[in-house]
């Protein structure tokens, strides 16, 4: 191949490079939903939520709220709807009152959901049994690496990424 046409063609590939990066998405940014459009894929899902206060104000500690969930966690609990078929209702989102850090309820990585015979013993025969968490409860590792943590009157789930959807 001659030098003008080798030139050519690295001109053309960084250029195409350039144009794939400049539009692309980036590989780690995340989809948020809305509160309507989470708790419309729950229903659709057969999942039901519940709110202590009756609102969905995420501001509000007694609300529950799915303003700013990632997707993934959405998916991460309808995968676990599908794959368990237990029913399940969510009691805590994204609301303010949940402890704070990078993995936090507030920054949509979490949800937590009402105990049952179902699901507790779902979990306890699938997942891969952690250990006790001082302040925390019992915790349970799915083989997609989300964490399950029994905190005596409620699962805490933290959805890393969405379990196999």
């Amino acid at each position: 191949m001659s030098r003008p046409i080798t030139r050519a063609t690295a001109l053309v590939t960084a250029f195409t490079a350039a144009l794939v990066l400049a539009f692309a998405a980036p590989a780690s940014a995340a989809t948020f939903l809305t509160h309507a459009q989470a708790t419309s894929q729950l229903s659709a899902a057969g999942i039901s939520w519940t709110s202590s206060g009756g609102c969905s104000d995420r501001n509000v500690s007694t609300c529950t709220s799915f303003d700013q969930v990632r997707q993934t966690t959405i998916d991460g609990i309808k995968t676990l709807r599908s794959a368990s078929g237990c029913a399940i209702t969510v009691t805590g989102g994204t609301e303010t009152g949940h402890s704070g850090g990078t993995y936090s309820h507030w920054n949509g990585y979490k949800l937590d959901t009402r105990q049952s015979t179902c699901i507790d013993s779902y979990i306890a025969n699938n997942f891969t049994y952690v250990g006790y968490i001082s302040g925390w409860g019992y915790q349970y590792r799915s083989g997609a690496g989300n964490l399950y943590t029994d905190e005596g009157n409620h699962w805490d789930i933290l959805y890393y990424n969405c379990g196999g959807c």
